[in-house]
């Protein structure tokens, strides 16, 4: 964070500053968690349905911190920077530092793939210049204005993913970052219990274009469901699209083709040109993620496809999101535990069946479907039913139906579940084995004990 008066701080927040020596007080760091607080950090007091950090100002002195925002005053001897709403306080001073910071900006949103594309694009950034992006899932209205607080007047790249599980989160943080260019991975069935149907997570999402300047571009994944929705919004717009499939588009992926280890290459076809790409993380999928990433790359003074081309081939899998492991000789275990929607149920499916050999596939509930829970594990049954996996598992009661639908064992308690998974890995010698689910199945418990236990 860029070093800045306390006082400087009262200005821009239009808070009531109150405490003794306060002239003296520079921030350096902000923080909403007392376990990460130091000195020069100012902890901020969110109030949510079920806490009130305003309770915990005195865990937050005792661990360094130099002055609060708060939305009350509280008894504690530290300098108080007093707002009516300390989660809009800040959001404020995330956008401050932006304003600071002469920063090229990137601003993703999407149904799933924002993490993926996220990483491809500051690999591809990294190699032009000081790059910084979205650490972990800090994507909603807390971690939005967090990220933007770690800006430095030395970064010249910023990738900003932005996430949401209901109406109007994402259009209040890209009023936070003001991205030069935002992009929406895909549309697809993904925290509908929050949005109701597809027609409201397209709502959702297309917020990050309605939220662009008219100098901004905004970038557009034409084999996905959004296009039409947005047409109207996209107007006014400098827009450019892209496909992986034979529609027209400005950018495109041709020539796609399995390379070894579950990996993919393929030909991008530029307004400049055409260029091989060769992905480091596996799937297919991940072809239309890369397409997004150099889309957006490229069209930033500076970078080409030197860099675009190092990036890609650069980008390390994420742990919980497709990565892939050797625990020991003959067991390819493929981490994509961290979370599920219907699309990347689909996704996971086909990655695994491009494997060659003995497959086994475990999967847990998606979690925030909604009325709609009961028909996207029903499609993600017939998905499953049509490809080369010879085994299915699955936990939860919401993907019973899955086992149902595929002769498949199903589970309700995790500890049965890890001990057969376990068991049967055992009984195996080459076999491929993935594992997803919702982020709340806490499936990287399953992954967690099939590393312990081919490690014994």
């Amino acid at each position: 964070m860029i070093p800045v008066s306390l006082t400087s701080l009262k200005d821009v927040l239009k808070a009531e500053l109150v405490g003794t020596n306060t002239d003296d007080v520079v921030i350096g760091a902000v923080s909403t968690d007392t376990r990460t607080l130091g000195q020069g950090a100012l902890f901020v007091a969110l109030v949510g349905e079920r806490f009130d950090a305003h309770d915990f100002v005195g865990t937050a002195k005792d661990n360094g911190a130099s002055a609060l925002l708060v939305s009350k005053a509280v008894e504690c001897d530290l300098p108080q920077l007093i707002v009516a709403d300390t989660t809009q306080a800040l959001g404020q001073l995330g956008a401050w530092v932006k304003t600071q910071c002469d920063v090229k900006t990137i601003a993703l949103t999407g149904s799933c793939g924002k993490t993926t594309v996220k990483e491809m694009l500051a690999a591809i950034l990294s190699q032009k210049g000081q790059t910084l992006y979205t650490s972990g899932n800090f994507n909603n209205d807390i971690g939005v204005p967090l990220t933007l607080l770690r800006l430095q007047p030395s970064d010249d790249f910023a990738v900003i993913e932005l996430g949401a599980n209901h109406i109007g989160e994402i259009a209040y943080t890209t009023q936070l970052v003001k991205p030069d260019i935002a992009l929406v991975t895909n549309l697809a069935a993904a925290h509908l219990e929050g949005f109701g149907s597809l027609d409201g997570v397209a709502r959702a999402k297309g917020e990050i274009f309605e939220g662009l300047a008219d100098d901004a571009l905004a970038i557009v994944n034409l084999d996905s469901n959004g296009g039409p929705r947005w047409d109207a919004v996209l107007e006014s717009k400098q827009l450019l699209t892209m496909t992986v499939s034979d529609k027209a588009a400005d950018y495109r992926a041709e020539n796609i083709r399995p390379a070894d280890g579950g990996y993919f290459q393929f030909d991008l076809v530029t307004p400049a040109g055409s260029f091989p790409i060769v992905l480091s993380l596996p799937g297919e999928h991940n072809v239309a993620n890369a397409v997004l990433a150099a889309i957006a790359a490229l069209n930033i003074d500076g970078v080409t496809m030197v860099e675009v081309t190092k990036g890609l081939a650069s980008v390390a899998p994420v742990k919980g999101r497709g990565a892939i492991s050797f625990p020991r000789e003959g067991l390819r275990l493929i981490d994509d535990s961290y979370n599920a929607s219907l699309a990347a149920m689909k996704a996971a499916v086909d990655m695994l069946d491009s494997f060659d050999g003995d497959k086994v596939i475990v999967l847990a509930d998606m979690g925030e479907m909604g009325e709609h829970s009961d028909a996207v594990h029903l499609e993600v049954a017939e998905h499953l039913s049509q490809s080369g996996i010879q085994t299915v598992i699955t936990f939860g009661p919401a993907s019973a139906v899955i086992s149902e639908r595929c002769g498949g064992q199903h589970f309700e308690n995790k500890d049965a579940l890890i001990a057969h998974v376990v068991e049967l890995m055992n009984t195996k010698h080459e076999v491929s084995l993935l594992v997803k689910g919702a982020n709340g199945m806490k499936m990287s418990q399953v992954v967690a004990a099939i590393e312990e236990a081919a490690t014994c």
